[in-house]
């Protein structure tokens, strides 16, 4: 198991290819998670999208939370800086952003449920 750890590991990947991957990569995210946050500003008020919304944010958190953890393997396993880098920061900012957003969504959506459900009281009182 050490002589394994001690050989000079390949790169999974070429320096080009991790600048790439994380330039693309960064940039679908961040469009995708301004899409899902554009849909939670219009839909959680509302009450509305929460089969869509909630499963989006934890399925982020989760992509996050993996990436995390093939970044610190790849720094175990001596990667050199483009391709551990790369993991790392996408991991992070996903894990951080979506692991601490879908619990307010929660919330908001129960504060949305309790206005319809005081609205309907008023309607029938």
């Amino acid at each position: 198991m050490m002589e394994f750890l001690m050989q000079d590991p390949e790169p999974w990947f070429s320096p080009e290819f991790g600048n790439n991957l994380g330039a693309y990569a960064g940039s679908g995210i961040g469009v995708l998670g301004g899409l899902l946050g554009g849909l939670c500003g219009v839909l959680v008020p509302r009450g509305k999208g929460k089969n869509v919304v909630l499963p989006l944010m934890l399925a982020f958190a989760v992509l996050g939370v993996l990436l995390l953890l093939t970044g610190i393997i790849a720094v175990v396993l001596s990667q050199p800086f483009t391709v551990y880098f790369t993991f790392l920061l996408l991991g992070f900012v996903l894990t951080t952003v979506f692991g601490t957003l879908t619990p307010v969504m929660h919330k908001l959506y129960r504060a949305a449920e309790e206005r319809q459900m005081e609205a309907d009281a008023l309607r029938r009182s």
